[in-house]
């Protein structure tokens, strides 16, 4: 693990360093770097690959503010800078793509393609904002409960053996901190209108059996993006597809990566 001091944060980060073209990656609510180990160890014979820990979690330094995605697209250019990276593949899972879009919006000099696991370009439905918000009150105030954890889990991830190593994880970190995040990813703008703004190569990833962001949203976002070609399904794939079929969603990254241009 390595440290940089970017947009006034301390942000924690693996580099595989190399001649590579650079990919850097962000990780989905609750996750953390590590969550792309899978994607790191397939890529990085041929590239550059950087994953980064976003503020509330993982061993990024968290001041306790307020912040919004916008904040976290600029930590991420921040860390570029740190890095020496002028120009990258910028991706992420989930909340990690809702980075990466703002990213290309924000910087998209910086932006030579996306990837996007697992993500959507709107807000939350308004039907599961309650049930959200009532699981970070109690997380925030309690600490993840059984119950509430293992519903985390099935959101997030939905395999056996690894829901019980991320609660695992979870319930060793500080509970408090999960107020802010969890308020920006509630709170979160709607950037659909905005998505024709991107024209870079865009590879949309989506498990069918993800039942945080649902199929039809995957299919927005690809249809609103001009630098897709469309939805790349992985069969089963739950909200981490990238871990519970990384074989699959690693195929479709190198595939993407290897056709574009220079």
């Amino acid at each position: 693990m390595s440290t940089a001091m970017a947009n006034g944060q301390q942000i924690a980060y693996d580099d595989t360093g190399g001649d590579g073209p650079p990919i850097v990656l962000a990780h989905g609510f609750l996750m953390d770097r590590s969550m792309f180990d899978p994607q790191v160890e397939a890529l990085r014979r041929r590239y550059r690959v950087v994953t980064w820990d976003e503020r509330g979690f993982g061993d990024t330094v968290y001041d306790g503010e307020p912040f919004t995605y916008w904040d976290l697209a600029a930590d991420c250019v921040a860390l570029l800078d740190h890095l020496g990276i002028d120009r990258a593949v910028i991706g992420g899972m989930s909340q990690g793509g809702f980075i990466s879009m703002r990213v290309a919006l924000a910087d998209p000099d910086r932006v030579r393609a996306l990837v996007l696991l697992d993500t959507q370009a709107g807000t939350e439905d308004p039907e599961v904002v309650p049930l959200y918000q009532g699981m970070i009150d109690d997380w925030v105030a309690n600490g993840p409960s059984d119950d509430i954890a293992s519903a985390a889990a099935a959101l997030i991830i939905g395999e056996p053996g690894l829901n019980e190593d991320w609660i695992a994880r979870w319930k060793a970190r500080p509970h408090e901190t999960l107020a802010h995040p969890g308020q920006t990813l509630i709170n979160r703008d709607d950037i659909t209108a905005r998505l024709g703004e991107i024209e870079v190569p865009a590879l949309v990833i989506h498990g069918t059996s993800d039942v945080s962001i649902t199929m039809d949203k995957a299919e927005a976002l690809a249809a609103g993006l001009p630098g897709s070609t469309g939805v790349v399904t992985i069969e089963g794939g739950t909200h981490s597809a990238n871990l519970t079929h990384p074989k699959l969603v690693n195929e479709a990254i190198q595939a993407f990566l290897d056709q574009l241009p220079s």
